[in-house]
């Protein structure tokens, strides 16, 4: 019997009705949230394709979405033979059969039809494996501009984090042109995922050449019984609604013989830095902190916090000249001075560990508490620390 006879002879005398079969959560994987109403009977097509209605299989339980697998596009393969053949179906109907969106049904269609149009099932579930295995292009290989640009931030002394923020601000729609704290890291760390410059790390605060756990240390204690505590401190100084309230410490060179002081004013995280070229001893230290703060508003002059460092035995002596109240931390606990902490990261982008930081003059450190005071800043709303500070004395002459 000739193969076109014996599907003739098939199609009169055996007619069949293609149901889809419920599995183990109910029809196909990831199938239907609600019953489908039934489809119109649509005639036969051919031995590759349904011959009757397709039923619906009934309730079954919602699922989270999921890849299209080879039972749907067997069944979308089914379904637009029969539109071949002339029936009306659209891609609703096909996107009900299978608990799919029609926009899904169409994409599969266009992604992975061949050249003529045509769709076969297991044709178009082997071209999306393809797809799945290839590899997203990492950004910064594809953006060498980009790269220039973080490179160029990051010799300013900008933070990974600080840089993904200003790109996320000045480029709101472009994606392409934006990458996260994270990717710069990966590119950084992992030299194969990025076109950066391999010794870029060294422009981070730690200097690190691969990530490390965090970890804490603390200082050695110096008793001072009759001073304030950090405990002591107003409650306007703990939630920067004042401006005024200073923290400070000390960076030390190398072998502990050179030294540099930090003080930064809490609200608007503006930095000055005190230059001590000969000795770092607690006499130095409070001629130089009264020298560089005579000459601020009294309004700015609100409080020190300090930790127990011997460098500030003189500290009744800044109290008086300055009429402004030190406040010392916890024995052991410097993070209580948290921004000063943070500053002094910040400033060791240009006073090194293990350098001799004598050799800086007081010009040096007034360029770099300038580039400092430039830097925007996350917790200012990306405002660098020199405006906020104008902000703030605008304010007083107003008042």
């Amino acid at each position: 019997m000739a193969r076109q006879s014996a599907w003739e002879w098939w199609r009169e005398s055996a007619p069949v009705t293609l149901t889809l079969m419920r599995g183990r959560r109910g029809g196909l994987e990831g199938s239907l949230a609600e019953p489908l109403e039934p489809v119109e009977p649509v005639g036969p097509v051919g031995p590759v394709g349904p011959v009757g209605p397709l039923e619906s299989i009934g309730p079954v339980a919602s699922r989270r979405r999921r890849m299209l697998t080879g039972a749907d596009r067997a069944v979308i393969a089914a379904c637009l033979e029969q539109v071949r053949e002339g029936a009306t179906l659209t891609y609703e109907e096909i996107g009900r059969l299978i608990g799919r969106n029609k926009s899904v049904i169409s994409r599969e269609v266009a992604r992975n039809s061949g050249p003529d149009g045509s769709y076969y099932g297991a044709a178009a579930d082997r071209a999306a494996g393809r797809k799945r295995k290839r590899r997203k292009p990492f950004r910064l290989i594809e953006n060498p501009a980009l790269c220039r640009q973080i490179e160029a931030w990051m010799d300013q002394g900008w933070s990974p984090k600080l840089i993904a923020m200003i790109l996320r601000r000045d480029y709101p729609h472009m994606i392409m042109e934006r990458v996260s704290h994270e990717t710069i890291y990966k590119a950084l760390y992992v030299q194969t995922r990025g076109s950066l410059r391999k010794d870029l790390h060294q422009k981070l605060s730690t200097k690190r050449r691969s990530r490390h756990p965090r970890a804490g240390g603390a200082r050695q204690n110096s008793p001072y019984r009759e001073a304030f505590k950090i405990s002591d401190r107003p409650a306007e100084v703990e939630d920067r609604s004042v401006p005024g309230n200073w923290e400070g410490d000390l960076i030390l060179g190398t072998g502990n013989t050179s030294a540099v002081g930090v003080l930064v004013e809490r609200s608007t995280r503006f930095t000055i830095l005190l230059h001590l070229p000969e000795r770092h001893d607690a006499e130095s230290v409070a001629e130089a902190m009264i020298r560089e703060m005579t000459d601020l508003p009294e309004l700015l002059r609100q409080s020190l916090t300090w930790d127990r460092g011997v460098e500030m035995a003189r500290y009744e002596r800044i109290q008086l000249a300055l009429q402004m109240p030190v406040y010392f931390c916890d024995p052991h606990s410097p993070w209580q001075r948290g921004t000063g902490e943070n500053t002094n990261r910040l400033v060791r982008h240009w006073l090194e560990k293990g350098t001799d930081l004598s050799g800086y003059t007081a010009a040096d450190l007034r360029r770099i508490a300038a580039s400092l005071n430039a830097r925007p800043r996350p917790t200012l709303d990306l405002r660098t620390p020199a405006q906020a500070l104008d902000d703030v004395l605008a304010n007083l002459q107003a008042a």
